[in-house]
């Protein structure tokens, strides 16, 4: 009977013990303290709790393709990817590829084709490859201007009307540059002809113009800065058209938008937005820091071109041009029409030409109010 007694108070003994304190390591509710950690014994310390993921960190990485041209008039573009605008506002789990191109037709088909996500280009060829795939539109301006027309020296060139039964050189065919030129020579009267009862339009990249020029292969060309200035600096022709006469509108027309595919605004409508605001930002950099801009203007296009410019040209080139984040609608509808006049636009007419959706300056607005 002892024996018994003394079993059961041993048992009882364990129970107490097991329920007073014998818990260590379970959670609050199981063992009856359902005090956070940090408030037990009177205490208000916080929790020691695992540390938490910030927003940036708990991104998932990506890669977003930039397209950008190897030519100083896409100043902005080279400035946001120098100071680090670009990385700095799309964040750190977003890496940056940059593709070059040598003109507006190929980048235009490498974003509608979803080689590249977004990127500078010029209105002329965009407008054709967005009537045709319809997958992409421009989100903000860069540049308005910064072209001019240069005849050779020996040319016998003097003025526009000169330039009947004479040949002239744009970068390559659909051109925003080719559109200014058609615009002029109408403009003065003088037809754009495969004979020499007008003018003769041929492509010739911008380097082997210089050459052409020389050798009077071709009489004039319209070329963006600062190929003009360089001209006519190593003697080869003169600017017998400035920037700020260049068609439409007297050189405030767009030469270098830029523009992002639908799938990116879709999908990452806050990097496009931040895209957007390095642009402003870079333009205002270099409104506010010219000297210093050169610089990293030439830095830029030396890693690009593999070759970079005098400083003094690349100053030349920026003072002909005008550094903006505005879209001239009216004057890219105007362009439009002439690629449709010229036949670079098929099975559209001039009546029915429709470009609400290609210019979409909604998410410049937003950012603009920091919205």
């Amino acid at each position: 009977m002892k024996k018994t007694a003394g079993l059961i108070l041993s048992i009882v003994l364990v129970l107490v013990i097991s329920a007073c304190g014998g818990n260590n390591g379970g959670n609050n509710e199981s063992s009856g303290n359902n005090k956070p950690a940090g408030e037990q014994n009177g205490t208000s310390q916080p929790a020691t709790e695992a540390p938490q993921q910030t927003d940036e960190a708990s991104k998932e990485p990506i890669t977003v393709t930039l397209g950008i041209f190897k030519n100083v008039t896409h100043a902005a573009g080279y400035i946001a990817l120098e100071n680090g605008y670009f990385q700095k506002n799309f964040g750190d789990h977003v890496k940056i590829e940059v593709l070059a191109f040598d003109n507006g037709s190929d980048f235009s088909t490498a974003l509608a084709t979803g080689e590249i996500d977004f990127g500078y280009t010029g209105p002329g060829p965009a407008t054709n490859q967005f009537l045709k795939s319809n997958n992409f539109r421009v989100v903000s301006g860069a540049d308005n201007g910064g072209a001019v027309l240069v005849a050779g020296k020996d040319s016998g060139v003097n003025s526009v009307k000169d330039l009947v039964g004479k040949t002239i050189a744009i970068p390559t065919k659909g051109s925003t540059n080719e559109i200014s030129l058609r615009l002029l020579l109408k403009q003065e009267g003088v037809e754009v002809t495969t004979d020499s009862s007008g003018a003769q339009i041929v492509a010739r990249a911008p380097s082997d113009t210089l050459v052409a020029l020389r050798q009077n292969e071709v009489h004039a060309t319209l070329i963006p800065e600062p190929w003009g200035t360089q001209i006519e600096q190593e003697g080869i022709g003169k600017v017998i058209v400035p920037w700020d006469q260049i068609p439409p509108n007297n050189g405030n027309y767009p030469l270098v938008i830029l523009t992002a595919s639908d799938k990116f605004i879709s999908e990452h409508r806050d990097l496009v937005k931040a895209a957007i605001k390095s642009n402003l930002e870079a333009i205002e950099f270099i409104k506010a820091n010219p000297d210093q801009s050169y610089e990293l203007i030439n830095k830029r296009l030396s890693e690009l071109s593999g070759k970079g410019l005098d400083l003094e040209l690349i100053k030349a080139a920026i003072s002909h041009l005008t550094l903006t984040s505005d879209v001239n609608q009216a004057a890219i509808e105007e362009m439009a029409k002439v690629s449709i006049e010229a036949g670079y636009i098929k099975d559209i007419t001039v009546d029915t030409l429709d470009l609400s959706k290609f210019i979409d300056t909604t998410l410049l607005e937003e950012v603009k109010n920091g919205q």
